[in-house]
C-alpha cells in the first residue's frame, strides 16, 4: 500500500487481509452513519463513530471534535483489529471528508499502512461489489503507538503566528461559511484573520474522484506561494475536513502540513479572539 487512495477494485481483492473501517457520518444527524452501516456495509468492515470513537470530550476551548488522547484512540483501533503491520482502508459515504480524518489520525499515531477508499460507499455500490449486514467481531490486535507530536498545533500557536508571513492558515470550509454567511454549526460566523480559503470539495472532480496529483500540486503550490508544506496550518470548522486538504496534498506529493484540531469551533469559543468576515 504505497498510495493514500485505493480503488474499490483494489479493495475487493484484499478483503481477507486488509482491515476495513467504516466511518460514515452526518454532522446534522450524528446517528445516520451507524444506521447506514447496520443497513449495509463492506464485508468485514468495523464501524467507528466520529463523536464516540474518533473524538475526545467536546466543548468550549476544545472545539466540536477534539482529538482523543493517543491511548484512547489506540484502544479503539486495537478493538477494531488494527495492529502494527496491518494494512487499513477507511471509507465514508463518498466525499472522503470523514475518511480523511481517520486516515490522518492513524498516521498521526505512526500507522502509515492506511489508505482512503476513493468515492467510498458510493463507488463501492456503483461497482456492484458485495454488501454485508453482519457486524464482525475482530480479533483484538496490538497497535504500536508512535505519536507524531509535531503534526498538530494548538490555539496558542495559531494566535502567536497571526502576523507571521512564514505561516499560512488554510481553511477547508465552504466559501460561504468562511465569509461568515450561513453558519449553522458554530455560534459565531467568520474566519481566523489571515486565513485563506481552500474548500475541501475543490480537491474533487465532478464524479467524486480526486483530481490528478499534478493538478492538485499546481493548485496547492499557488497557496504555498513559495513556502514549504510544513508552513501550512490546516483548519476547518472542527478539524475534520481540514484533513481532506492534508490528504490531497499528500496525494500531490506535498506532505508535511500541520493540523489545528480545534479549528474555528475552538477559536471562536473565546470572544476576545479576533474574527474576520468576508473574503480575504
Amino acid at each position: 500500500m504505497n498510495t493514500p487512495l485505493v480503488t474499490a477494485s483494489a479493495l475487493v481483492s484484499h478483503l481477507q487481509d486488509w482491515v476495513v473501517l467504516d466511518c460514515r457520518h452526518n454532522l446534522q444527524d450524528v446517528d445516520a452513519g451507524q444506521r447506514a452501516y447496520l443497513a449495509g456495509h463492506i464485508p468485514g468492515a468495523c464501524f467507528l463513530h466520529l463523536d464516540r470513537d474518533l473524538s475526545g470530550l467536546a466543548g468550549g476551548q476544545r472545539g466540536r471534535h477534539p482529538l482523543p488522547s493517543p491511548s484512547e484512540l489506540k484502544n479503539v483501533l486495537e478493538r477494531s483489529g488494527v495492529g502494527s503491520g496491518r494494512s487499513v482502508v477507511v471509507y465514508d459515504h463518498g466525499e472522503c471528508m470523514f475518511a480523511a480524518r481517520l486516515w490522518w489520525m492513524l498516521r498521526w499515531l505512526g500507522h502509515d499502512h492506511v489508505a482512503v477508499l476513493e468515492r467510498g460507499w458510493t463507488g463501492w455500490i456503483e461497482a456492484g461489489n458485495p454488501v454485508s449486514t453482519e457486524v464482525p467481531q475482530p480479533q483484538s490486535a496490538v497497535f504500536s503507538l508512535q505519536e507524531r507530536v509535531d503534526w498538530i498545533v494548538d490555539t496558542r500557536f495559531v494566535q502567536s503566528h497571526l502576523n507571521d508571513p512564514a505561516i499560512r492558515l488554510v481553511d477547508a470550509r465552504a466559501a460561504d461559511r468562511f465569509r461568515g454567511e450561513n453558519e449553522t454549526l458554530d455560534p459565531v460566523g467568520g474566519h481566523i484573520p489571515g486565513a485563506c480559503n481552500r474548500p475541501f470539495r475543490d480537491n474533487l472532480e465532478s464524479n467524486g474522484c480526486f483530481k490528478h496529483p499534478d493538478v492538485l500540486r499546481s493548485e496547492f503550490e499557488g497557496i504555498l506561494e513559495g513556502r514549504s508544506p510544513e508552513h501550512l496550518v490546516h483548519q476547518c470548522g472542527s478539524g475534520v475536513t481540514a484533513c481532506h486538504n492534508l490528504l490531497a496534498m499528500e496525494y500531490a506529493g506535498l506532505p508535511g502540513g500541520k493540523l489545528y484540531p480545534g479549528s474555528w469551533s475552538a477559536w471562536c469559543a473565546d470572544p476576545a479572539r479576533p474574527v474576520a468576515v468576508g473574503s480575504p
